[in-house]
């Protein structure tokens, strides 16, 4: 490793550095970086992070410091070390400001404590910590820390913006990853602050990570984003859009493809309207971001996998875990150490034709502390080495010079607790929906997992992945805000909760889903925003240029369902569901001898109940009672996020509602609703009203969750317990501190 505090010229291919390593750095590679108008270079020395998860860098990485920030001019030879005085840490991302005087960086000083923002010149003057830990942070360490993790506050991947600020990922939002198992893996949120640290605050709410922001030519931050709202919770990690102020939120590409898993790292091609380069990886593995180099088409259908060149041909992300690699005879394999093909990171578009990319070459592990070099990449994929240390592994390569700044979007916030929103033609993008069907949008919001919801009973209190199980292959808690009509004319207009993860759902004149928007928007307060319909893509149009009906009123508040005292509800099986089998069920479903073998009782059956479980694990050979896909279940490692077509999941697809329709609908699966009628003459006895009726389909619709919060003891066998299955309000479910109530029950039990 270099010596710190110097500087050395490094004039041949190859020489001895005081006698401790050997630095390679090829002048012709840097005669081509010179061509293009690039004098200097910034980027990190550190051993190679080795996290097991492609989010993970700052949970699990092993403690190797080590490393800098430096600069290399490329005319010269020249390296010096920027930041001296912070030797002993580990640098991991960093920003250049638009006019080149500044870098913010992102710098973890100790095993034990989180990574912090700073700045300093270019000239290694004017050090500044820019953030710090929460005022709490030794009580969050004492009540959250982990084996291998100090489980404080993290701030990482700073980013320069435009009006002065700066915007970075951190888990100060305090949420936990849905999906894991031991819930040690927290959520990185988008937050900004001005330049000096000041006025911190969130961009986003969103449930599990959002990282490596950048910003657009437009002035607009490019981000990646994971999400799951019924769909599978590995491999929907795409990109998306925000204004500096957190509005307009919008998906940029791959909101429906699986492969790669991970869309990340991305940076819009110079001089290449509409392109964006970015880094193609799995989701664990081991994998800590490392993989394929890719340039995106925006112009093209961003939901298809056509808009997307490889540059890297030879590297693909085609799984959920591990590296893929081509080998001689154009055959894909999958190698977990990584060692049989190269793999890069942090690719940097020079053009289309030339990017800077950290690169580890075959021969070597993923993990390898010193085996990622500098080099350069052309469009179709060869490399060639700019410069490499053999004691410690380079990233971020980052041309310093001066960019041009890009204008600063405007912004319309407010203070109001809503935004608003204006739908133009909800039909548009469902042409198997005939006009007039849809009668009501229904408001959904998916609520993060605080860490307070963190349990020490969790092993023996959760299903499979969720350490706080809500339902099957539910990971994700669900609520709902109410409904709002729809007009003749397919639009409406409406309020919703700001800063929260909110979706909708099309309904018909039954309060049945016909579609379910499966991803979400954070809205900001006071902001307005519109879409053409559902399913639109960015250049979508609405067919008619008339009159938009909503528009001639006031935007509607949502409300109530029929049988429903009020518009916000939370879901909650044992309360709402059950009592329903109880009424009309259980005479012939009942414990003893129940028909068809399907128990629809009420009593508690570990994490769930029996009816519950019946339902939704039905036994092979035999048709699902609660839908043609049964649940969409997000606790999956990967596919499932492909667009779902009208009426093909959900309440109008389920046979239990079918039996029990009494003329309100029919199955469009002719075999399905043959059965449905069959069954209905055994059921005729049987008479839901109508807000019965609305109560199942709507539960359905909401993926059959079980369990209305992520607090209390869910599991039977803490039945006496007077925490077991609380009944919650919806501000205690969205609520990011434990109710009093159940903190109160908890200490005194």
């Amino acid at each position: 490793m270099l010596i710190p505090s110097t500087i050395r010229k490094l004039t041949g291919a190859t020489l001895l550095l005081a006698g401790i390593s050997h630095a390679e750095f090829q002048p012709q590679a840097a005669q081509t970086l010179l061509d293009a108008g690039v004098r200097e270079l910034l980027f990190t020395k550190r051993f190679t992070l080795d996290a097991n998860h492609v989010y993970t860098e700052y949970v699990n990485s092993k403690w190797k410091p080590g490393g800098n920030i430096f600069v290399l001019n490329l005319e010269t030879g020249n390296e010096r070390e920027l930041v001296p005085s912070l030797a002993g840490g580990v640098f991991n991302r960093f920003d250049l400001s638009f006019d080149a005087k500044k870098v913010v960086f992102d710098y973890k000083k100790s095993n034990g404590e989180g990574y912090r923002i700073y700045e300093v010149n270019i000239d290694g003057s004017g050090l500044k910590q820019l953030t710090f830990p929460e005022p709490n942070e030794q009580e969050l360490i004492e009540k959250y820390s982990s084996k291998g993790y100090h489980h404080g506050t993290d701030d990482l991947h700073p980013c320069c913006l435009p009006d002065g600020g700066i915007v970075f990922a951190t888990t100060r939002c305090q949420y936990s990853i849905l999906c894991n198992s031991s819930d040690v893996f927290t959520t990185k949120n988008l937050y900004r602050m001005d330049g000096d640290g000041n006025h911190m605050r969130a961009l986003s709410n969103s449930s599990v990570s959002e990282a490596s922001p950048v910003v657009m030519p437009d002035g607009r931050i490019l981000y990646h984003r994971w999400e799951y709202v019924d769909k599978a919770a590995g491999n929907l990690k795409c990109l998306w859009a925000m204004k500096p102020d957190g509005s307009a939120s919008v998906e940029i590409y791959g909101n429906t493809i699986s492969h790669p898993e991970t869309m990340i790292y991305p940076r819009p091609v110079p001089g290449a309207e509409n392109k964006i380069a970015m880094l193609g990886t799995t989701h664990w593995g081991p994998n800590n971001a490392m993989g394929t180099v890719i340039v995106v088409d925006t112009s093209k259908n961003i939901r298809s996998t056509e808009a997307m060149e490889f540059v890297t041909k030879d590297v693909n992300a085609l799984g959920h875990a591990g590296f893929y690699f081509k080998d001689e005879n154009g055959k894909w394999f999958m190698d977990k150490t990584g060692t049989l093909g190269r793999l890069f990171k942090d690719p940097y578009p020079l053009s289309e034709k030339l990017f800077i990319v950290s690169h580890k070459p075959k021969g070597l592990k993923w993990n390898e502390p010193a085996g990622y070099d500098l080099s350069l990449l052309n469009e179709n994929g060869a490399d060639t080495l700019l410069y490499r240390d053999p004691a410690i592994s380079c990233w971020h390569p980052f041309p310093l010079m001066p960019r041009k700044k890009p204008p600063v979007p405007g912004s319309d916030l407010s203070e109001s607790e809503h935004a608003t929103c204006v739908v133009t033609d909800v039909y548009e993008g469902m042409e198997q929906v005939e006009p007039g069907t849809i009668k009501h949008l229904r408001i959904m919001e998916q609520v993060p997992r605080p860490w307070a919801a963190r349990n020490t009973w969790f092993k023996s209190d959760r299903d499979g992945m969720a350490h706080t199980a809500l339902g099957h292959g539910i990971l994700g808690l669900k609520v709902q805000h109410g409904i709002v009509p729809v007009e003749a004319d397919g639009s409406a207009h409406f309020t919703v909760p700001s800063e929260r993860n909110i979706y909708f759902q099309a309904l018909d004149k039954n309060y049945m889903a016909i579609q379910t928007e499966r991803t979400y928007v954070n809205y900001m307060p006071g902001e307005t925003r519109s879409c053409v319909g559902c399913h639109e893509l960015p250049n979508s149009a609405p067919a008619h240029r008339g009159k938009v009906q909503a528009l001639t009123r006031a935007p509607s508040t949502p409300q109530p369902q029929p049988g429903e005292e009020t518009a916000q509800k939370v879901f909650d099986y044992p309360r709402q569901i059950q009592p329903i089998w109880d009424a009309h069920c259980i005479e012939c479903h009942g414990n003893i001898d129940p028909k068809a073998e399907l128990n629809l009782t009420g009593n508690p059956a570990g994490t769930y109940s029996v009816s519950y479980n019946n339902l939704v694990r039905r036994p092979k050979g035999r048709p699902g009672l609660l839908g043609s896909r049964e649940l969409l279940n997000e606790n999956v490692g990967s596919a499932g996020i492909e667009y779902l077509p009208p009426y093909s999941s959900g309440s109008p697809t389920s046979l239990l509602l079918a039996i029990h329709a009494n003329g309100r609908f029919k199955l469009r699966d002719p075999d399905q609703a043959a059965l449905a009628r069959r069954q209905a003459m055994r059921h005729r006895g049987v008479a839901l009203s109508d807000e019965e009726f609305i109560r199942i389909a709507n539960w359905i619709d909401a993926n059959g969750q079980f369990h209305p919060s992520y607090w209390g003891r869910k599991n039977a066998k803490f039945a006496e317990h007077p925490n077991y299955r609380p009944e919650v309000t919806l501000a205690d479910a969205v609520s990011r501190s434990v109710p009093p109530s159940i903190a109160t029950n908890e200490a005194n039990n």
